[in-house]
């Protein structure tokens, strides 16, 4: 059957000479696999379609479904909305690939879900929009809020007396625990004031390090480790933790 959805392009790799695989977040049918045919080639018109399939890319979809097959097919695809700088600029583009890294590790059953959806969707719009004060605490403010979609989460409960974070449970408490999996001081304190951020904007008023940013990148993506099975370690985390 024929379906109008929006999509959120994760992944594309080249098949044969002419197409393209792409790995898509739907908002009807969740992650999906699209085979895409003739889609890397130049016309007189100008050059392929390819470049609509860059990974964070926001697309509006005609889509053939059948549930029976792991390879889906698109009779339609258009842009869902044109990113100002995303692709263009270095950090922001950077940022965009540890987002879609993330959800590439997360996103593994064919399950829809809208809330979930419009909140990456729009992350990505806001990214694209952000001025560069925000760009830097953005890869923290996704990490932490994104957890709240499957299940596992950090419960913001910070006050005088709980002041470790045992990233084990996902709480704050009053004491280390006996693993090395928490954090405390300036670290703890300032994941408490990430999880209290509803806007993007409000990411430029929390000011930190950069040593601090990689601390809590890497404690994060150690948080994630725990709950979900092969996680793993993610690629593009060095390479954001040196640049901001």
């Amino acid at each position: 059957m024929v379906h109008k959805t929006n999509g959120i392009v994760l992944r594309s790799l080249k098949y044969g000479e002419t197409s393209l695989i792409v790995s898509l977040y739907t908002e009807l049918f969740g992650i999906q696999s699209y085979l895409i045919n003739g889609v890397r080639i130049s016309s007189k018109k100008g050059s392929g379609k390819a470049n609509l399939f860059q990974p964070a890319a926001l697309l509006d979809l005609v889509v053939y479904h059948n549930e029976l097959k792991n390879l889906q097919r698109l009779k339609e695809f258009k842009w869902g909305y044109i990113y100002k700088n995303l692709f263009f600029n270095v950090t922001k583009n950077l940022v965009a690939l540890f987002m879609v890294e993330l959800l590439q590790k997360c996103l593994r059953q064919p399950e829809p879900n809208s809330d979930l959806f419009h909140f990456i969707e729009d992350a990505f719009i806001y990214l694209d929009e952000s001025e560069e004060s925000v760009v830097a605490n953005y890869p923290l403010f996704f990490t932490l809020h994104l957890t709240n979609f499957f299940g596992f989460h950090i419960s913001d409960e910070y006050d005088e007396t709980n002041t470790v974070l045992d990233l084990q449970q996902g709480i704050f408490v009053n004491e280390q625990p006996v693993h090395p999996y928490f954090l405390d001081g300036q670290f703890s304190f300032a994941t408490s004031q990430l999880l209290k951020v509803r806007q993007p904007h409000e990411l430029n008023q929390i000011k930190l390090n950069q040593e601090m940013r990689r601390i809590l990148l890497q404690s994060y993506q150690n948080f994630y480790a725990m709950h979900i099975q092969d996680f793993g370690a993610m690629k593009t985390l060095p390479v954001l933790q040196a640049v901001l």
